[in-house]
């Protein structure tokens, strides 16, 4: 058999294959984590890297396949597949003994979304089904938008486990029928969610994992007046571990707790201050800085937020005003005098840097008032 998967399915393809004693083969784009790969090749399976994204190696699995006769099994768009994949909505009602109102289902091609909705609006006919999908790679969300499947222009690697160009037609009549809707998160929601199941279960999950986490989050966010109980399926904790400093840096993002801002400011000494109390009362928790002329800077900023859940005010950079601008050539002609009357002392070498400094501050003054 030959199969294509950046995600689950190409696990659970090599265990089933190593179970019953037959040659897998399984094709996996270049942006899949090694931990992924490694995991496939434990189980037995023979392992292909090719091409960027899933569709290009699904692409070279199908061509492979009718090479060499194998036998091609598809990741989600496979009637056998989403009756595999809607086993889990079982082994969900059977071990939760409350009703459950929401469930929150992670979509890729849509087959884990299809089997389980299956199963949930047979036994549990007002159930609400969400499917939630990565904003960067929502095949799903723009095939209910077209009433079909359609291919998308480009996707998103960041949840590599969910990153399909287009939605089975299989998944898709399921689907469109049986989920109530479909919503979709930003890779900062995505983040927050890892960190949420981490601190409240001590699992790790990978960002397509955490996909429905995020989802139920937003869902209710959105909607304050919604009650019932709720239930998201946590998918896969595939991560490599050099990745998670990237994911808890983002956490903060999702979570409001931090806003991460690139910022011009004139090239010149006192603009950070400048920007600094634009900013106001708020702790500056990273700062990059690079030169880009003689007029301007770049900035790459980030700035605590007083707690979770508040807005966040865009505001403008403030230019200096003219009464800063007057202030530092006061203080610098200030300073040139001190620095004259210090030159009829022993001391030259005190007197030039005092001279100096006020120089500077005289030039200064003249060219925050010339920008304000």
């Amino acid at each position: 058999i030959i199969c294509a998967s950046a995600g689950n399915h190409a696990q659970g393809v090599a265990l089933a294959a190593r179970h019953l004693g037959i040659d897998a083969l399984v094709v996996m784009p270049a942006i899949t984590p090694e931990i992924k790969v490694n995991a496939v090749e434990k189980l037995g399976a023979s392992v292909v890297i090719h091409g960027d994204d899933f569709d290009t190696a699904c692409d070279r699995a199908l061509q492979m396949a009718e090479e060499t006769g194998r036998i091609f099994v598809h990741p989600y768009d496979d009637p056998d597949v989403i009756t595999g994949q809607a086993t889990i909505a079982l082994e969900l009602f059977r071990q939760n003994s409350a009703p459950i109102d929401y469930l929150f289902i992670p979509v890729g091609g849509g087959g884990l979304a299809a089997g389980m909705a299956l199963v949930s609006k047979y036994l549990h006919p007002g159930i609400k089904l969400v499917g939630v999908e990565a904003e960067e790679s929502a095949s799903m969300k723009a095939a209910f938008e077209a009433g079909e499947p359609v291919n998308l222009e480009k996707v998103g690697h960041f949840a590599e486990g969910v990153a399909v160009k287009r939605a089975g037609d299989l998944t898709f009549s399921i689907c469109s029928r049986l989920l109530d809707e479909i919503i979709t998160v930003d890779s900062d929601e995505i983040c927050a969610a890892v960190q949420d199941v981490y601190e409240d279960t001590r699992a790790i999950a990978e960002p397509a994992g955490a996909l429905a986490i995020a989802g139920l989050k937003k869902f209710f966010l959105d909607r304050p007046g919604c009650e019932g109980n709720a239930a998201a399926i946590l998918s896969g904790a595939n991560v490599n571990f050099a990745r998670l400093r990237h994911i808890a840096e983002r956490a903060a993002v999702g979570e409001e707790l931090e806003a991460l801002l690139g910022v011009t400011i004139p090239e010149r000494p006192g603009s950070f201050l400048d920007f600094c109390e634009t900013v106001g009362a708020r702790g500056i928790t990273e700062f990059n800085y690079r030169i880009a002329d003689k007029r301007e800077a770049h900035i790459f900023v980030g700035i605590a937020l007083v707690a979770a859940g508040i807005s966040m005010t865009i505001f403008a950079f403030q230019a200096p005003s003219l009464g800063r601008g007057i202030l530092k050539l006061l203080f610098g002609a200030l300073t040139v005098l001190v620095g004259l009357a210090v030159l009829a002392q022993p001391g030259i070498a005190l007197a030039k840097l005092t001279l100096l400094l006020g120089i500077y501050f005289l030039a200064d003054g003249v060219m925050t008032m010339i920008v304000a």
